[in-house]
């Protein structure tokens, strides 16, 4: 049987780019080589695409992180450019050598080899702006490729936390009181803005900028001093910032979604973080942290779970994979929609291949089933009439 073409993509022009190495290390690690031809695609820093010299190697994402660090943001070497062709063709990806060379009047020239990648299926293992939010699935939406996980439409309104929130609003989905600030009007009337948040939501509040995952920019803040200070690091990160009603020491729990549209979930896991919240540290760099899978809860709260993390991935038009995170509030028991991320952490210690394991689907399965599911989501598309005539 002829082994499919797997491009990974990976990387990105995001505050999670080390976060992304880390998830698609273990891919690359765990891909079957009797059924695919993994194929690097990494997006530097800068935007550029590559054809990588090699791929990432497995590592937890707090080496990954501090591997970067040290390297100083130097990207590896990589032996050619890589560029998609928007428009649907044999080569829609393509890889370009470059060499140097003269032309005939003897000024210096450049000689480029191209070579179409012939890949069949695109994972892209993208975290944040410029991967996560529809960028990318756009383009290769334009191209005609298959490709794992949501769609254009999803992705963003994954990515965008005020659109998110609308979008559950509307399905009736539960969410904790929330503000949507923009960057410009924080700027022109800060002492303005922060009495409207005050007059509108008790402390503790929670500030997070609207487009961005892996808890980067977050606070928490109790006091209108705190609350200046988060705001201004959220809009670091931002234009569009969302202040959260906070709860008194929720639990917080997670559950993994994946099929097209007919989505199945996970048995529910939970996290306790180091931190007084899930903050970047507390994911990825202290080590107290802990994950509980399965959670311990009632059938009726594990029930509920699946069905409001069905409900959330169907209320954006998911497809492939998500993470949905929820907060349950200890007094009173009720359970309340946090956020669904469409490219969750997807290492083998994440918590969607976590969850996964635990009801029954393995690490090499889960790809294998993301990747069916994207194949079967294509020839679904490839039914659809394109003209009226």
């Amino acid at each position: 049987m002829k082994r499919l073409r797997v491009g990974i993509i990976y990387g990105g022009r995001s505050g999670e780019h080390e976060v992304s190495l880390a998830s698609a290390a273990a891919v690359f690690a765990h891909l079957d080589r009797s059924r695919y031809e993994p194929v690097p695609l990494r997006i530097e820093k800068d935007g550029r695409w590559t054809l990588a010299e090699r791929p990432p190697t497995t590592m937890i994402a707090a080496d990954v992180i501090e591997h970067a660090r040290v390297d100083s943001g130097r990207s590896p070497r990589a032996t050619r450019e890589v560029y998609l062709v928007a428009h649907p063709s044999e080569e829609t990806i393509l890889s370009i050598a470059r060499s140097p060379g003269r032309s005939s009047g003897g000024d210096a020239d450049s000689q480029a080899l191209v070579t179409g990648l012939g890949l069949d299926v695109i994972f892209p293992v993208l975290h944040g702006p410029y991967g996560e939010d529809g960028t990318v699935q756009g383009l290769l939406e334009l191209a005609n490729v298959a490709y794992v996980g949501c769609g254009v439409l999803a992705s963003a309104v994954g990515m965008d936390k005020a659109m998110m929130k609308a979008v559950f609003a509307a399905r009736g989905l539960p969410s904790v009181d929330y503000m949507v600030v923009r960057r410009g009007d924080w700027l022109a009337s800060p002492d303005a803005t922060v009495k409207a948040i005050i007059d509108r939501l008790p402390f503790p509040v929670f500030t997070k900028p609207a487009n961005l995952g892996s808890s980067v920019g977050i606070s928490k803040a109790r006091t209108e001093e705190e609350l200046h200070e988060a705001l201004r690091v959220a809009a670091q990160y931002d234009r569009k910032i969302i202040i959260e009603q906070g709860l008194e020491r929720p639990r917080e729990i997670e559950v993994a979604v994946l099929g097209n549209d007919t989505p199945e979930a996970s048995l529910p896991g939970e996290i306790i973080p180091s931190r007084e919240f899930y903050d970047y540290e507390a994911k990825y760099l202290d080590e107290g942290s802990q994950s509980i899978v399965p959670a311990d809860l009632t059938d009726r709260e594990r029930v509920e779970l699946q069905r409001l993390a069905c409900e959330a991935f169907l209320a954006i038009d998911g497809a492939g994979m998500a993470r949905v995170d929820f907060m349950l509030d200890r007094p009173t028991g009720r359970l309340f929609l946090n956020e669904i991320n469409t490219i969750p952490g997807f290492t083998t210690i994440s918590m969607y291949a976590k969850m996964w394991e635990a009801s029954g689907i393995g690490y090499p399965q889960l790809i294998d089933r993301l990747i069916a599911l994207a194949l079967e989501r294509h020839a679904d598309k490839q039914q659809l009439r394109t003209s009226a005539i």
